[in-house]
């Protein structure tokens, strides 16, 4: 599969970017490298509350040593705006490798997820005026009469009764404190040249840590190789409830959804 396009030539020229464009591996498979900088499309313009916060964590972690947990510094482009008509920059890392390991993407979970409930005591208003469809997804995994209604004027066969199993399995379980988190943890951990992980392009949400873990869990046994059998401390109790609002997610989110792939996992 082609990788999709690459930054165009006014981004480039805005964020000062040199050197051959690379595509790079991880995440969504969208981000190029350029020279020193990293850039990836899909972000909102609302999300420029996101890139001081996550600076000064970078920095704090950077400063910890030995590294336990590092994050990606994002760059401003010249004009001092964050984003570029939905790109936004990183500072590439040389010496990194993507991470599989469940374990570890676990880890890294729950300790990115502990510095973040500090370094962010409040809800960021921010957050209310995400768009697209990763946000729309995001909250309609809360709302099943909404979940419902997305998944009906879908194309995909078979994906409205997957939504209305998937929410008939609710209850309301209380999932915990709620707090910024990464929605999207798996493929956008490395390891750098020490071992330590490195996260890339955190995608914000105010949501309970347990949802984001199970977000990740999910999203590793879909795509990083993780066994089937990691699911199963998910079947049960809270962390159903917590995996069923996580597959909502990603079954409403991804575009098309592979409905055959999800419903094989027997989470409904």
């Amino acid at each position: 599969m082609p990788h999709p396009s690459p930054p165009p030539d006014h981004v480039l020229d805005l964020f000062a970017a040199e050197g051959v464009l690379e595509p790079l591996p991880g995440g969504q498979g969208t981000s190029w490298r350029a020279g020193d900088l990293v850039l990836s499309p899909g972000h909102d313009e609302s999300e420029t509350w996101l890139a001081p916060i996550q600076a000064r964590l970078a920095v704090r972690l950077d400063e910890s040593l030995p590294h336990s947990l590092r994050l990606a510094m994002p760059v401003p482009a010249r004009d001092g705006n964050l984003t570029v008509d939905g790109w936004a920059a990183t500072r590439f890392e040389p010496g990194t490798t993507p991470c599989h390991d469940l374990a570890t993407l676990r880890a890294t979970a729950h300790l990115l997820h502990a510095h973040l409930a500090t370094s962010v005591p409040e809800r960021p208003d921010g957050l209310d005026a995400r768009t697209g469809r990763w946000a729309d997804a995001e909250r309609q995994a809360y709302d099943a009469d909404a979940a419902q209604r997305a998944a009906a004027g879908r194309p995909e066969a078979g994906l409205a009764d997957l939504v209305r199993a998937l929410t008939a399995g609710l209850d309301n379980t209380d999932l915990g404190r709620e707090q910024l988190v990464h929605g999207d943890l798996a493929g956008n951990v490395l390891l750098d040249a020490t071992g330590a992980p490195f996260v890339i392009d955190l995608s914000p949400a105010w949501r309970s840590p347990l949802w984001a873990e199970a977000v990740c869990v999910l999203d590793a046994v879909l795509w990083l190789g993780a066994p089937v059998a990691a699911l199963d401390e998910w079947r049960h109790g809270v962390q159903r409830e917590a995996m069923l609002r996580a597959a909502l997610f990603r079954v409403l989110s991804d575009r098309p959804c592979d409905v055959e792939r999800y419903a094989a996992l027997g989470l409904a």
